[in-house]
């Protein structure tokens, strides 16, 4: 898969970190101006520099994405953070609004812009018209089929990038435009505020019975009738790249550095031919997730039992591994395990691997039946080298 980028989310430091050791090429973060997320994952003006100078010195790009929706008082000062974004270094910018594209272009025509999957486009014609305004790549639309996707990009110049996203979470309103927060919680999924209602239990109430609520499947309680599946693509990538897409892009400026590190992991080897995309697969069923479907991409979205709304969780995010010396692991602990526990390391460098936990010490040299304390620094033995940034994992009991 030579010339495909795997493109990542990142919404803190350690998610940048865990995106460029664990083989992203590209990571994209949000902002304090415009960008559709939570403020607590956006990067301050001086971390964004920051984070730039980190992905460049390693030969990574960084994308900032400014994918809110704009009113009146917000366009006057698109002129300034293009500006402030072009001089810190960022890659490009990922837009959806056509005022804020044409402000970025007006005030810095020599910083890269995308236009946003919030942007909705499906079709050759409005990608044409997006070539003409400038852009450098479209992320398209999700609900794109594949043969579409193929369509598109003959119609396309070729100048023009397409990106796809193969992984994460998905909105069940179209491309993310949803106004179910906003009406419930007065707080617009449009202004990254969303509280997510679409994941919440419903039943059925017909208009003239009311107070008797029915069941939507043949069984007690709710449904989370309106919570999609999570995205998974790993089997479609020889696909998306014979229809023309370039980048690969991974969901969750909200999920953990593990989570990260997990999907740019299986999404890397699997690329690079180091694991099948059964084992991709298998190592993806290892991060906490919904349901897994294909999303629009073979022209339907398949049937699949409920999505009750709730994870499936099989494997939990024990430790990061601080360094390896003489067969014992230092380690900042993160979830509490104990002595007897089968750990499995998640690295870049290699497949796999299990071994039990024999003793647990801790910095005063103490041993200790069990480790309760999140970021407690602990010895552990180890039979397997390990380097300064893998993590720890352990498969849970009830999965």
């Amino acid at each position: 898969m030579q010339n495909i980028e795997l493109l990542s989310p990142a919404g803190d430091w350690e998610c940048i970190e865990a995106a460029c050791r664990f083989g992203a090429d590209a990571v994209y973060i949000g902002g304090d101006f415009l960008q559709l997320r939570a403020k607590k994952a956006g990067f301050s003006r001086e971390d964004i520099p920051r984070a730039a100078v980190y992905l460049h010195e390693r030969g990574k790009k960084l994308y900032v994405t400014v994918n809110c929706f704009a009113r009146n008082g917000e366009i006057d000062k698109c002129g300034e953070y293009a500006r402030f974004l072009r001089d810190a270094g960022v890659d490009a910018a990922i837009i959806s609004d056509l005022g804020v594209l044409c402000a970025f272009q007006d005030a810095a025509p020599e910083l890269d812009r995308h236009v946003s999957t919030q942007a909705n486009c499906m079709n050759w014609r409005t990608a044409r018209l997006y070539a003409s305004l400038g852009v450098k790549r479209i992320v398209l639309a999700r609900e794109m089929t594949l043969p579409e996707i193929r369509e598109l990009r003959e119609k396309l110049d070729p100048s023009v990038e397409l990106e796809a996203f193969v992984h994460g979470a998905m909105c069940m309103a179209y491309s993310g435009r949803c106004l179910i927060s906003s009406y419930l919680n007065n707080r617009s999924g449009n202004r990254g505020e969303c509280t997510q209602p679409c994941r919440w239990n419903y039943a059925l109430m017909e208009e003239k019975r009311p107070g008797e609520y029915f069941p939507v499947l043949e069984e007690d309680g709710m449904t989370a009738i309106l919570s999609s599946h999570d995205l998974c693509a790993v089997h479609l990538l020889d696909e998306l790249k014979d229809a023309g897409v370039v980048s690969f892009k991974i969901e969750g400026r909200m999920k953990t550095a593990y989570y990260v590190a997990s999907a740019v992991n299986a999404y890397r080897k699997c690329l690079d031919g180091v694991i099948t995309k059964e084992e991709a697969r298998e190592e993806l069923e290892r991060i906490q997730h919904r349901p897994y479907a294909d999303g629009f991409y073979n022209g339907f979205v398949a049937m699949h039992p409920n999505n009750d709304g709730q994870y499936i969780q099989q494997y939990r995010f024990m430790a990061n591994v601080l360094d390896w010396k003489d067969g014992v692991a230092t380690l900042r602990q993160r979830n509490n395990f104990k002595v007897g526990d089968e750990l499995e390391v998640l690295s870049p460098k290699r497949r796999s691997e299990v071994f039990t936990v024999t003793s647990i010490r801790n910095e005063a040299g103490e041993d200790m039946a069990y480790a309760p304390h999140p970021n407690q620094t602990l010895y552990v033995p180890c039979p397997i080298p390990l380097e300064s940034g893998d993590m720890l994992r352990r498969k849970e009991t009830n999965a």
